[in-house]
């Protein structure tokens, strides 16, 4: 592998990021895969899969665009230091909960509410912050690929060993590691040395910057067309992971093991993913990757759906976490790399939003969908729309490449055509 691969790295910031948020990564795929173990285990159903997962990342829809603000007008840097605190003390309020037994299923909804009202100010810090953390800005798409690699390597290791905790340990150990694991990322923040923080005197009032943000998104098709396409598969797509569960315990006949093992293989894909994208040479039409990888994970969501043997499930699933990829990290890239510096916070709050928004509804869409028709007809239907979205993204994206070329070969006839 080139050493391109990693050029963000010669940046230190960068560096002492990646190192601590790593780590807390880890917990946090510790704490969401014993948060939905624990719930599925408590419940048997499917519906609240899905409306756990609405209740952690549904603030975040409704909040982003406040935090998308607050990230606009003041110092990120202690903005982020204050959501890993909360982020920290949420876990630890998790922690006991569990660990004193008196609890119930609410509860722990209600405690992955909290995180999610922290997350809508924590995304548009920490994504915003990224771009001040890498001296040279030509290597923030691989800043923004690593970024990727990170988070499914943690997504590749954290519910492995949630899983064998959850077994040998109990779930209280799952939450108390995740605790923990915030010290590594406030540490490494604590230790950056960013330029010094220019406030600014132009701040107006926040209906108004709401306004101007959503103005600049309408008015810039490459960023509204990319957050349009991440809003169909955040809401009819992505949520197949709460369905997981489901096949680990009742399809697969497994344990919490199984569980981890198969989040474990999607995280593999996706880090594969991740690893592929930030090898990109610059210049490449992500677009066309988005475009491919997302017939990718099309493929994989319906070859897994009806797969019941246990092997080659695990290898579906990886196909379909590297498929995955590309929704995140692309749309991700293109927007940090030609967004406006003034509005950068805004919008990435508008990528929160659709991110985290539309997955908990989807959330809440899917698993009632799949008390109906089964939960493998459900990842089916998933697959071939997102079959169907790859395909049409391909086509838009061959036609604008054959009318450039047209452009470039005979400019006076196609002017006379388009007249």
């Amino acid at each position: 592998m080139k050493i391109s691969t990693f050029s963000a790295f010669k940046s230190r910031n960068y560096r002492l990021y990646f190192s601590g948020q790593s780590v807390s990564l880890i917990g946090t795929w510790m704490q969401k895969t014993a948060v939905s173990w624990v719930v599925y285990a408590h419940t048997h159903s499917k519906f609240m899969l899905g409306l756990t997962l609405f209740a952690s990342m549904f603030p975040s829809f409704i909040l982003s665009f406040l935090g998308g603000i607050a990230s606009d007008r003041y110092n990120r840097y202690k903005l982020l230091l204050l959501t890993q605190f909360a982020s920290m003390l949420q876990a630890l309020a998790l922690t006991l909960l569990v660990y004193f037994k008196h609890y119930s299923v609410w509860h722990i909804i209600g405690l992955s509410a909290v995180l999610g009202v922290i997350n809508a100010f924590d995304v548009p810090a920490r994504q915003s912050l990224v771009y001040e953390m890498v001296d040279n800005k030509a290597d923030l798409p691989n800043a923004l690929a690593l970024n990727s690699s990170m988070v499914n390597l943690s997504r590749l290791i954290g519910p492995g060993i949630a899983g064998i905790a959850l077994e040998k340990l109990g779930d209280d150990i799952c939450f108390a590691l995740n605790t923990f694991s915030f010290v590594a990322v406030i540490v490494s923040l604590l230790m950056m040395k960013l330029p010094a923080y220019q406030p600014s005197n132009k701040h107006k009032d926040v209906l108004r910057e709401l306004k101007e943000g959503l103005a600049y998104v309408r008015n810039t098709p490459n960023i509204s067309q990319i957050l349009s396409i991440l809003g169909m598969m955040s809401l009819f797509v992505l949520p197949f992971t709460t369905l997981i569960p489901v096949y680990a315990k009742d399809i697969f006949k497994g344990s919490a093991t199984t569980f981890g093992v198969i989040d474990s293989a999607i995280g593999l894909g996706a880090l594969l993913g991740a690893l592929y994208l930030a090898s990109l040479k610059p210049g490449r039409n992500l677009r066309k990757v988005l475009a491919i990888n997302t017939l990718v994970f099309g493929v994989g969501l319906v070859l897994f759906s009806h797969t019941t043997w246990y092997p080659i499930a695990l290898f579906f699933a990886t196909l379909c976490g590297f498929g995955m990829m590309s929704q995140i990290t692309i749309s991700n890239t293109i927007i940090q790399t030609t967004v406006d510096p003034a509005v950068r916070g805004r919008v990435i709050s508008l990528y929160a939003m659709v991110f985290f928004g539309l997955q908990p509804l989807g959330g809440l869409l899917v698993g009632a969908i799949s008390q109906y028709i089964g939960t493998p007809d459900t990842v089916l239907m998933e697959g071939i729309f997102t079959l169907i979205v790859g395909g049409y993204s391909l086509r838009l994206i061959n036609k604008r490449e054959e009318s450039f070329i047209a452009l470039q070969e005979n400019p006076q006839e196609v002017r006379v055509n388009s007249n």
